[in-house]
């Protein structure tokens, strides 16, 4: 088995691709060793010292570091919990714990509902796809109506990241707002 590692815009988060499906679908962040527990990859992760946070994408794990720790000193027991774990023929998971990540499912009413349905066709279409080439994701949280705000939640490698706020506000609110004229700011949830 090789695994891949690419580098992220965040200098504390590296992705990791074991050439095969991790997630048949949605995402999974994990922001601590409680939230772990529930897969025996993401706790074998955190139990290197150093890492902060997992996170699981469609085919990539992208693993966050504190700043005390390098990526030289940690990139070798990263590489290997993560073959074990696909070598070893255990789920990812333990028992039905999947609970794939996706938008708020939130039911808005009216003219709200079709703007609603906008962006998160944006999100899926054009913005998941390319947050996800740099070990992340973004997700839809809530849409206030009154405002035209578009709150929004950045998972795994965007949470964090120093650019972050530039590609919510430079990428993802000017494409939203020139699709959907309703939106009149993007914020990010935490």
């Amino acid at each position: 088995m090789f695994i891949q590692t690419e580098a992220t815009p965040n200098p504390e988060v590296l992705k990791f691709l074991p050439g095969r499906e991790v997630l048949a679908e949605g995402s999974r962040d994990f922001r601590d060793m409680d939230e772990a527990q529930v897969s025996p990859l993401a706790a074998d992760l955190f139990d290197i010292e150093g890492v902060t946070r997992v996170f699981f994408g469609a085919d990539f794990v992208t693993v966050g570091k504190d700043a005390h720790h390098d990526w030289p000193h940690l990139k070798a027991p990263v590489l290997a919990a993560i073959m074990d774990h696909f070598t070893s023929g255990r789920p990812l998971f333990v028992e039905s714990a999947a609970e794939a990540g996706g938008h708020d499912d939130t039911a808005y009413e009216g003219e709200t509902a079709q703007v609603v349905a906008e962006i998160k066709d944006l999100l899926d279409t054009r913005i998941r796809p390319a947050v996800a080439q740099d070990g992340g994701d973004i997700l839809f949280n809530r849409f206030d109506a009154d405002t035209g705000v578009v709150w929004l939640h950045m998972r795994g490698a965007c949470s964090g990241c120093p650019s972050s706020s530039a590609t919510l506000k430079a990428g993802v609110e000017n494409m939203l707002k020139h699709y959907v004229p309703e939106v009149t700011r993007v914020e990010q949830t935490l």
